[in-house]
C-alpha cells in the first residue's frame, strides 16, 4: 500500500525509463514526472542527488560491455549526492533447477556481480540502496524526493553537462577493460598516451609511472596482453568468449545511438 504524497513533489525521469513501470506508479503516488532524455542517470530528485536505477540483469550487463563504471564516474563527477539503486535479488540469476547444472557459469555471474558491489562501495563510495520490485523503488524514490523538498534542495533540478565525446568513451571502455584500471585510472592512461593503442604498446616502466597502476599492476597488464592463447581452449571458454565478443558488438551499436542525445540544460 502507498503512502499518501502531501507534497507537490517533482521527479525527473529518464525517458528511456518510460518502460520500467515506476514512472507510472510514481503518478499514481501524486508525484509530477517530468520526462527528459538524461545525459546521467535515471531519476533526479534534487540538484545534488540522481539516482541511477539497475536491475541486478541490468548490473551485470552493464558490467560485461563497460557501461557501468563509466555511469559511476560520471555521477559522482557531477552531483554531490549520487545513489546507485540495485531492483531484485541476487538469488535471481540463480537459475539452475539442480546444483548441479551450470554451477561454474551461476558461480561467474554471482562473483562478478558481488566484485562490482564491491567496487561500487569502495573504490566510488556510492551509497547503494536495495529494493525488491518496482513498487518499492517508486516508494524509495518518493521518499528521497521528499526528503530534499523538506530540505530546501527541491530545485532547479537540472543542470547543464557537458556530454562526453562518444569515440572517447569508447576508448575509456577498452582501456578500463584492463586488469584493475577502473574509469579513473583509464582516464589518465588516455591523458598521458593519447591513444588506446599507445597505451597497449607502453612497457612495464611507463606504465607504472602513471598513478595508480604501481609495478605489479603494469606488469599484470603486460602479461595479460603478452600472454599467447593455447589453441586448445575448453568448450566453456569458447563460449564465454563468443558471449562476450557478441554483446561488445551489440554495445557499441546502442551506445553510438544513445550519444546524440542533446545536452540537458537548467
Amino acid at each position: 500500500m502507498f503512502f499518501i504524497v502531501l507534497l507537490a513533489i517533482r521527479i525527473v525521469v529518464d525517458e528511456r525509463e518510460k518502460n520500467s513501470r515506476v514512472p507510472d506508479l510514481l503518478k499514481l503516488m501524486g508525484v509530477y514526472v517530468d520526462y527528459k532524455q538524461l545525459t546521467i542517470g535515471d531519476y533526479i530528485v534534487s540538484s545534488e542527488t540522481v539516482i541511477e536505477r539497475k536491475t541486478v540483469y541490468d548490473l551485470l550487463n552493464s558490467v560485461y560491455d563497460g557501461r557501468l563504471f563509466i555511469q559511476c564516474s560520471d555521477i559522482i563527477k557531477h552531483y554531490s549526492k549520487p545513489i546507485i539503486v540495485i531492483e531484485g535479488n541476487l538469488t535471481d540469476l540463480d537459475t539452475r533447477e539442480d546444483i548441479s547444472s551450470d554451477s561454474r557459469l551461476i558461480v561467474d555471474k554471482l562473483r562478478i556481480a558481488y566484485e562490482t558491489l564491491i567496487k561500487l562501495a569502495l573504490d566510488f563510495r556510492l551509497p547503494i540502496l536495495y529494493t525488491s520490485s518496482v513498487y518499492y523503488t517508486a516508494e524509495l524514490l518518493v521518499l528521497l524526493a521528499s526528503n530534499q523538498f523538506k530540505s530546501k534542495n527541491a530545485g532547479p533540478l537540472l543542470k547543464k553537462i557537458k556530454k562526453t565525446n562518444p569515440f572517447v568513451t569508447q576508448q575509456l571502455y577498452v582501456l578500463a577493460s584492463l586488469p584493475g584500471i577502473g574509469s579513473k585510472v583509464a582516464v589518465r592512461l588516455l591523458e598521458k598516451f593519447h591513444s588506446p593503442r599507445n597505451v597497449l604498446n607502453a612497457s612495464i616502466a611507463e606504465l607504472a609511472r602513471v598513478p595508480g597502476i604501481g609495478n605489479m599492476r603494469a606488469e599484470k597488464i603486460r602479461k595479460i596482453l603478452d600472454t599467447c592463447v593455447s589453441p586448445t581452449m575448453n568448450t566453456y571458454t569458447q563460449k564465454k568468449l563468443i558471449m562476450e565478443n557478441t554483446d561488445d558488438e551489440d554495445t557499441t551499436t546502442t551506445f553510438s545511438s544513445s550519444s546524440s542525445s542533446n545536452d540537458n540544460s537548467i
